[in-house]
């Protein structure tokens, strides 16, 4: 592979967006299009102690670099696979007395590399840094203020013998990061845990109905720490069908909201009017906003009223978790729902963000039938919303799987979770830590559901009994954040 280039893709003028991304040759659901190490990227400033600063894994015990007492590695592979990122900046801690911010840590970082490589294109680089978007003359006078105070920070914390830039293009290096920067997960995708810059998917422009998605894949984690010197890679994945000359799109947001939303969020955080189809004509609108059909129908002040309480609950909601005061969320979202059901459609947005909460809460709270109930409810809306191979969706049908399993529904439990792993082969792949989980679940309870086929008494108790004689598996806390999303912005 020559510097620039890349067999399976190429950059192109996109007519409207400028720069893009567009095939090289045909490829199937599934199929990985390229795959890419960080440019360079920092664990957040919140999880620097739990979470390896070279593969991004969450791990119980970590080594602490003897030196600057400030990063942490899985082992010792991990803290040699990072010193040539984290040398400079080690030095760089121990002389300022402490740690700087994630955005400061990261343009550091950028700034080291670009002085040890230059800024010119990298091995398998379609893009170099200075040609990636910074949107510094879009930003408000808040925005600015908090780029020049990150700009300040940087030249406070930057070594006198580093190699010296100019303002102008610091301030690059950090429109860059915000507009550019990529979250990262930890191994099962599940929380965001740090940011990058990868040049190559920063090309690729944004659509609301895209034709690929990206996955944060650190599964196989010898062979990933063989494969690349930062040890994490983002993958770059078909969800449908593309043909050479087609351009290769992802989202930028979830689709789980009406096009005017989604256009108000991607002109806010991007600096974009988003021109998509399903924006244009407003595709699917109907279905997020559907409301009682019949005779009954309910009146536009009615709706209003309902949709205006669901918003007021989430926030109540919302404080609640952060609480952790987890039965009164429930008491919360009963309330909400028996206003909802009467008014809303099955696949209104704001009835399907009460249900989903609701099961995630009262799973947690071991109420697995209540919660299976609502995770079906959901999961058959997210259906019609969703596309057939939307990660979250996939991730969301996966919990409704284990939810009805410890509900004892094995039929619908096992259902789920096959579909679940049928999605997630395609948007994550068969060697990602969380489709691994997901295949073992569905041997087991493929192999229950006959046992329970052939004698439904047997099983349930030979079940009882199973649980009797192990800890209940607490499932996880719920969490107080929403799914990572793609790409990183600063808030």
């Amino acid at each position: 592979m020559t510097k620039g280039r890349m067999e399976s893709v190429e950059v192109f003028t996109s007519e409207g967006k400028g720069r893009g991304l567009k095939a090289q040759k045909e490829f199937l659901p599934g199929d990985v299009i390229f795959a890419e190490p960080a440019y360079a990227a920092v664990v957040f400033d919140s999880l620097t102690h739990v979470i390896c600063h070279t593969c991004f894994k969450r791990q119980e015990r970590l080594h602490r670099c003897g030196q600057c007492k400030f990063a942490y590695y899985c082992d010792r592979t991990c803290q040699r696979a990072a010193w040539l990122n984290h040398k400079n900046e080690c030095s760089a801690i121990k002389k300022h007395g402490k740690a700087p911010t994630e955005n400061i840590r990261l343009a550091a970082r950028i700034m080291w590399k670009i002085e040890r490589e230059g800024s010119g294109l990298g091995e398998g680089c379609l893009v170099s840094i200075d040609d990636l978007q910074n949107h510094v003359d879009s930003l408000g006078e808040e925005e600015k203020k908090e780029l020049r105070a990150d700009v300040e920070s940087f030249l406070e914390f930057w070594p006198p013998q580093s190699q010296q830039f100019g303002m102008q293009y610091i301030s690059h290096i950090f429109g860059v990061i915000s507009c550019n920067g990529f979250t990262l997960s930890d191994q099962r995708g599940l929380q965001a845990v740090g940011v990058g810059i990868f040049p190559n998917l920063c090309q690729a422009n944004h659509d609301c109905w895209p034709n690929c998605t990206v996955i944060f894949n650190n599964g196989n984690h010898e062979a990933v720490r063989s494969m690349f010197h930062t040890q994490m890679r983002i993958e770059l994945r078909a969800l449908s069908k593309i043909s050479p000359g087609d351009e290769l799109t992802v989202s930028y947001v979830d689709f789980l909201n009406v096009s005017e939303e989604r256009r108000k969020q991607l002109k806010k955080q991007y600096y974009f009017d988003c021109t998509c189809e399903h924006c244009k004509k407003h595709i699917k609108d109907d279905l997020m906003l559907a409301v009682k059909e019949g005779e009954s129908k309910p009146s536009a002040e009615t709706v209003k009223e309902v949709i205006q309480f669901s918003k007021d609950t989430l926030e109540k909601i919302n404080k609640a978790r952060m609480e952790g005061l987890y039965h009164e969320v429930v008491k919360l979202c009963r309330e909400c729902l028996k206003k909802q059901e009467p008014v809303l459609g099955d696949t209104n947005i704001y009835l399907l963000r009460i249900l989903s909460v609701a099961s995630e809460v009262l799973s947690y709270l071991q109420m697995f039938e209540e919660a299976a109930d609502y995770a079906k409810r959901m999961v058959d809306g997210y259906l019609k919303i969703y596309h057939p191979n939307n990660a979250q969706l996939g991730m969301a049908v996966m919990r409704a799987g284990v939810t009805h399993w410890h509900a004892g529904l094995i039929e619908a439990g096992h259902g789920l979770i096959c579909k679940a792993y049928a999605i997630l082969l395609i948007t994550h792949g068969p060697s990602h830590p969380i489709t691994k989980d997901l295949e073992v679940m569905r041997v087991q309870t493929e192999m229950e559901l006959r046992m329970f086929q052939q004698n439904e008494y047997m099983y349930y108790k030979m079940r009882e009994a199973a649980l009797k004689n192990q800890k209940i598996q607490v499932m996880p806390e719920p969490s107080n954040e929403a799914s990572p999303s793609l790409f990183h912005k600063k808030e």
